[in-house]
C-alpha cells in the first residue's frame, strides 16, 4: 500500500504530465516522497504519479520509528539503516515537522550474542542494557536514541519541499510500468504492494499491522520488545498519543480494525508500561506493510524497448527506516545510468 495509492493535495498537485521530465517516480508513500526528493535534489525534473491520497498510504499510519523491523539482515540493508538514521537525527535538529529523537530501549527475554548487533554499526550512542535496569524476566537488551517520526505531520512536510521544488503530481493509477514512459524516459517504481501488478512479481504480499492509537499520559521513552511471549510488543510516544503494537499478519489483506485484537495489544503494553492501564483506546488503524520474499529489490533494469527502471520496493515494515539510505542509493543508479 505504500506506492501506487496517493497523495490527496488537491490543487496545484493535479498536474498533468506531458513526458518533459526526467524521471517518474511511481509511489507517494515514505519511499516515493524520499526517492523523489533525492532525485530532485540532483537537478532533475521529476513527476511523481500516484492514484489515491497521501494519508491512505500505509506510510501515513506507521508507528515510524526507526528500527529494521522485518526485514532480513544484510550489508544493504544496515548501510541504508544508518544512512536513514543519520539523515532523520539531522532532520529532527533542524526542526523537521513530527521528526524527534527519543531514548528507546530493547530488553529481551533470551540472552543475546556479544558484540554489537548487525544493524547497531550506526547507532551512535547503542549500549547494553546493565542487569540493574533489567526487570527480571530479561535477560539482555539495548538502550539508544532512535529518529521517531509523526507521519501525519511529515509526510505533508516531504511533499510541500517537492512541491516547492518544482516537482508535479499527477494522480493516475497505472497498470504496466511502461505507461509512465508518458512523463520520462527513466521510472523509479516505488509501488510498495503495487509492485505486485505493476510488474509481476508474486513475491510481494501484505503484512498486515494493527495498532492502537491512546492518550499520551506523559511517556517520553519507546519501548520495544521482539520475543515477549504475549505477541510482539512496542510502546512508541508521540507529542499528544502513544502508538501501541501491534501484530504482523502474513497475507492478509484485511483494512478492518478487530476491537479484541486493539484490547489485547493494550493490555500486553499495559503489562510493561503502568501508566497506560485503563488508557481509552481512540483509534485502532491498519496498515498493510510491503514485504517482499527475498527482501527488498533496489535494482536497475533496462527493458527490450529501451525503458530504464529502478526498482525500490519490498521494504515491509521498514519502510521509514530505509527510507532515505535507499532513496540514495536510487539516486546513485539513475545518475549512473545518465553518465553522471
Amino acid at each position: 500500500m505504500d506506492g501506487n495509492v496517493g497523495v490527496g493535495v488537491g490543487g496545484n498537485a493535479d498536474v498533468g504530465g506531458g513526458g518533459n521530465a526526467d524521471v517518474v517516480v511511481i509511489g507517494s508513500g515514505i519511499i516515493g516522497l524520499s526517492t523523489a526528493l533525492r532525485l530532485q535534489e540532483q537537478g532533475l525534473r521529476v513527476v511523481v504519479v500516484t492514484a489515491d491520497g497521501l494519508l491512505s498510504t500505509v506510510s501515513a499510519v506507521a508507528a515510524a520509528v526507526w528500527y529494521p523491523v522485518g526485514v532480513a539482515a544484510g550489508e544493504r540493508v544496515a548501510a541504508w539503516s544508518a544512512a536513514t538514521y543519520a539523515e532523520l537525527a539531522r532532520q529532527a535538529r533542524a526542526g523537521a515537522p513530527g521528526v524527534v529523537l527519543r531514548d528507546t530501549w530493547m530488553p529481551a527475554h533470551r540472552r543475546q550474542e556479544d558484540g554489537t548487533p548487525w544493524w547497531g554499526a550506526g547507532v551512535p550512542d547503542l549500549r547494553r542494557l546493565e542487569p540493574a535496569d533489567l526487570a527480571p524476566a530479561y535477560a539482555d537488551g539495548w538502550r539508544f536514541t532512535a529518529p521517531t517520526v509523526e507521519m501525519p505531520r511529515y509526510l505533508p512536510w516531504l511533499l510541500g519541499r517537492f512541491l516547492d521544488g518544482g516537482g508535479e503530481v499527477v494522480h493516475r493509477r497505472l497498470d504496466t510500468l511502461h505507461q509512465a514512459r508518458a512523463w520520462a524516459p527513466v521510472v523509479v517504481n516505488a509501488s510498495g504492494l503495487g509492485a505486485r501488478g505493476l510488474c509481476g512479481d508474486d513475491a510481494v504480499r501484505p503484512v498486515r499491522g494493527q495498532l492502537v492509537l491512546v492518550p499520551n499520559p506523559g511517556l517520553r521513552a519507546s519501548l520495544r520488545i521482539q520475543d515477549d511471549p504475549a505477541g510482539y510488543t512496542y510502546v512508541h510516544p508521540r507529542s499528544r498519543d502513544v502508538v501501541l503494537g501491534g501484530t504482523f499478519e502474513e497475507g492478509s489483506w484485511d483494512l478492518g480494525g478487530d476491537r479484541a485484537t486493539a484490547e489485547a495489544i493494550l493490555a500486553r503494553c499495559a503489562a510493561h508500561v503502568p501508566e497506560l492501564r485503563g488508557a481509552e483506546i481512540t483509534g485502532c488503524p491498519v496498515g498493510l506493510r510491503p514485504d517482499r520474499r527475498g527482501g527488498v529489490r533496489l535494482e536497475a533494469e533496462e527493458t527490450a524497448d529501451g525503458l530504464r527502471i529502478v526498482h525500490n520496493y519490498g521494504h515491509g515494515g521498514a519502510g521509514v527506516t530505509l527510507s532515505w539510505g535507499c532513496a540514495d542509493a536510487v539516486a546513485r543508479l539513475v545518475g549512473a545510468g545518465r553518465g553522471n
